[in-house]
């Protein structure tokens, strides 16, 4: 389920990748929009979007025209009137592309790398309404048993690894073409290190100084870092009270030690914590031990969540949210995200949730 959090964040990164200079035309739509309103074509920077061309609309539709330099994923067609934003992301590349501007699902065809990206966003998008409609079921329905409840949560399971076992299949379909770069660059931190590497191999080497291509590089080079077999990385961060203290600490004290990254805020998080706390109570006789590290960024919320989810065990956080130096040391990009480490500081699971974890647990506590 964490992955989730990544489906929210789709179209937000850049890439480019040099190819022929050749002529394009976006043509488009946008529901709702009155002749001599303007268009934009936009590109994304780090202080937010910058124009690069305007057209007014005529007869219902607009159209821009130019020779590309690149094929450049950070193109937006974007259209804002007070508070009316449409925008749709694009492949600026030769050849016809047509744009609809929608205030629900824009959406984008008519060369390659769009119709790649078209054909992935609808699949995405199926998918993740199918996924949170049920979330949105086990999280409300107060008349479901628990039996119900982890029945439905198996099924969503299920579900979330189809979802990516698709997107990956995608990914490698077309890891040659900017659109298949795009999408690794998205969704690579959720794929196992194992099946990352190999794409990353075949990247064209037009996309080797790509911004988020080095970053997914580096993102893979921490996770290796710390996979199983390797040694835990220590970190200090402060309890809920304020008081300093050493991840080592803990770990020294368990025989086994789940570090649990989460935080109050997040969803999935707090749909999983039952299966954890329930594990916490059966092995924690056996000397195994848990120590979550919050991405909060309030503390007041964060000792909420502490209390309301029963949560017994140390706790441990800098109020950076996702800028959580430990989080950052161990490649946390999503959550809930765990890892499981023995007494020797090696590691011996990643990512465990629910029935994984009490198996590995049971195998382990003999």
């Amino acid at each position: 389920m964490k992955k989730i959090v990544l489906f929210a964040a789709a179209g937000l990164m850049s890439l480019a990748a040099c190819q022929e200079k050749a002529g394009y035309i976006i043509k488009g739509t946008a529901e709702g929009v009155a002749d001599g309103d303007t268009v934009f074509l936009q590109k994304q920077t780090e202080e937010g979007f910058e124009a690069l061309d305007s057209v007014v609309v005529k007869n219902g539709t607009f159209e821009f025209k130019g020779t590309p330099d690149s094929v450049a994923v950070s193109r937006f067609v974007t259209y804002m009137k007070g508070d009316a934003r449409m925008a749709a992301m694009v492949f600026v590349e030769k050849g016809n592309i047509q744009v609809n501007l929608s205030p629900m699902e824009s959406r984008i065809s008519g060369t390659p790398n769009n119709d790649t990206y078209q054909k992935f966003m609808d699949e995405y998008q199926k998918i993740g309404k199918e996924m949170n409609d049920m979330y949105q079921k086990i999280k409300g329905d107060t008349l479901l048993t628990e039996v119900q409840r982890d029945s439905l949560m198996e099924v969503l399971d299920k579900k979330e690894t189809e979802g990516m076992d698709s997107i990956y299949q995608l990914v490698s379909e077309n890891i040659a073409s900017a659109a298949g770069v795009h999408l690794l660059t998205m969704f690579g931190s959720s794929f196992e290190v194992e099946k990352v590497q190999p794409l990353l191999e075949k990247i064209p080497a037009t996309f080797a100084n790509n911004e988020d291509v080095k970053a997914l590089k580096e993102h893979v080079e921490t996770v290796a870092k710390t996979s199983v077999g390797k040694k835990f990385i220590d970190f200090t961060l402060n309890t809920p009270e304020g008081k300093p203290v050493k991840l080592s600490d803990f770990i020294a004290a368990n025989n086994y030690t789940l570090i649990d990254f989460w935080a109050s805020w997040c969803g999935p998080c707090r749909m999983e914590m039952p299966n954890v706390v329930a594990a916490y109570a059966k092995y924690k006789a056996k000397g195994f031990g848990i120590v979550g590290v919050s991405l909060d960024n309030d503390v007041e919320s964060w000792k909420k969540a502490i209390k309301d989810l029963n949560i017994t065990w140390p706790q441990m956080s800098d109020l950076k949210g996702w800028q959580c130096e430990g989080a950052a040391l161990y490649g946390v990009r999503a959550i809930p995200a765990t890892l499981l480490v023995s007494k020797d500081g090696t590691i011996v699971a990643r990512d465990l949730r629910g029935e994984d974890l009490e198996a590995k647990l049971a195998e382990l506590m003999k």
